[in-house]
């Protein structure tokens, strides 16, 4: 290829995006050549100009984990993720965050800390937990019942955040309703801005006068347990159930439970090696507090610190993973010995398949089925990651289809179903939420009424 420049300038100093004809020619050859020293340069260029494009588009005022929060409550909401974040993607979590910030409000803002994401997680965890008394909140402080119902879903969201952040957070409230304000306004109008303002300021005088405006625990069974499922944030119908078989006392200290900051065990991954002995000394060197198992000689329990475990890549790395001690207790009921063939028939996203695995010591299968086809393909990537591919096998499939066309005979079978998760809501906030599970709290409310109308015709 033969290329004439004028010498007094680079390549790229004649470029532009105009129809004007370059100060340069070029005679093709017939066939390709590589120049790879101009592709690279022309690479550079562009990622240069896609650089450049994305800092116009960062917002510094916004507060970052503000905006995040916002968006992940919005997808929450509209069935797209989950309320923990969790994840062993280290910095590459935080990205993944700012990119659906920026594809959702059209904006991005500075790169999120490791600060920023534990408020990410505190914010959005609290705002799905107490989710029923803030929207109750919000509704009492609304001109009109109908500025509720029609409120645009972003804007809801910041709401919510706000009103966690002063009722419960109990961070600096004109802090809270200026920043809160200023992501109302970029990411919608000034008009919503004005509303987020107005809403929170009410609210901030009423937290300070505790004058909040709570239900009474008052009236029958049935308005008692109304007012109970506003205050403690849970379904009306879990409330009443609860306070039917273990009494009102009992049932709140249930809820207190729930919404507690939970508890998290790690497992230490000792198919690779690691005893608990490391784990605990990795553990102190990143100052996470802890306490060993009392019941489980793989376990380590952490109350706080499990983002610092995760930035760190303990997970990443393979040393432990994040499982509860129910699980494990599971396993140690099923007692796994070198030489069984196991099959795991709902198994994914497999905590419990690489433990019966790793109890196996090389010796032995766990055949691994489930319907769900994504939640299969990370326990096959954690399976590599733990050193157990080798024994492991994972079945795309549903099981029911899968006994009827695979005659084969296994040595121990473990099914522990799919069920409503009420044993886990300190840990998974969104369950209490669960569309189905509020299609049975109407249909106890439909049943309620019938039976009040059918009362009411007796003699």
């Amino acid at each position: 290829m033969a290329i004439s420049l004028p010498s007094s300038s680079s390549p790229f100093s004649t470029l532009s995006l105009s129809r004007k004809p370059l100060p340069f020619s070029c005679s093709l050859p017939k066939s390709p050549i590589k120049t790879k020293k101009f592709n690279a340069r022309i690479i550079a260029y562009k990622a240069g100009l896609k650089s450049k494009q994305r800092i116009q588009k960062i917002n510094e005022e916004v507060s970052p984990h503000r905006a995040v929060s916002a968006v992940r409550l919005l997808r929450i909401e509209q069935g797209g993720a989950f309320a923990d974040l969790l994840s062993d993607k280290g910095r590459g979590a935080a990205e993944n965050e700012m990119a659906y910030v920026e594809r959702t409000l059209g904006f991005r803002t500075r790169d999120l800390e490791d600060r920023d994401l534990r408020l990410v997680t505190d914010i959005v965890g609290g705002a799905v937990r107490w989710r029923r008394l803030l929207d109750h909140l919000i509704l009492s402080l609304c001109h009109e019942e109908r500025t509720f119902r029609e409120m645009e879903p972003l804007l809801l969201q910041i709401l919510r955040i706000g009103f966690f952040e002063i009722v419960k957070l109990a961070m600096p409230p004109y802090a809270v309703v200026d920043e809160n304000v200023r992501l109302a306004k970029v990411a919608l109008r000034p008009g919503a801005g004005n509303m987020v303002n107005g809403i929170l300021r009410k609210l901030v005088l009423l937290k300070e006068t505790n004058s909040l405006p709570l239900p009474k625990i008052e009236g029958d069974a049935r308005a008692q347990a109304r007012a109970l499922a506003v205050i403690h944030s849970h379904p009306v119908w879990m409330v009443r159930r609860w306070t039917n078989f273990l009494g009102q006392e009992e049932a709140i200290k249930l809820m207190n439970w729930n919404n507690g900051d939970p508890r998290f065990c790690l497992r230490v991954n000792t198919s690779r090696g690691y005893t608990r002995t490391d784990l605990v000394e990795k553990l102190e060197m990143l100052k996470v507090p802890h306490e060993p198992s009392p019941c489980m000689d793989d376990f380590v329990r952490v109350q706080t610190g499990l983002q610092t475990v995760i930035q760190a890549g303990l997970l990443r790395e393979g040393v432990c993973s994040v499982q509860d001690e129910s699980a494990g207790l599971v396993v140690s009921v099923v007692d796994p010995q070198p030489g069984e063939t196991i099959i795991d028939c709902c198994a994914a996203p497999g905590g419990k398949t690489l433990y019966m695995a790793s109890r196996l010591r090389g010796q032995g299968m766990v055949v691994a089925i489930d319907v769900n086809k994504g939640r299969l393909r990370i326990l096959k990537e954690t399976s590599k990651l733990h050193n157990l591919d080798g024994a492991i096998t994972a079945i795309h499939s549903d099981l029911r289809l899968y006994s009827e066309k695979t005659n084969l005979k296994f040595d121990k079978v473990l099914l522990d179903a799919p069920c409503s998760g009420l044993g886990v809501l300190s840990k998974r906030a969104d369950l209490r939420w669960n569309r189905s599970l509020e299609d049975l709290e109407q249909l106890m409310d439909l049943q309620d009424e019938l039976l009040h109308a059918a009362s009411g015709n007796l003699p």
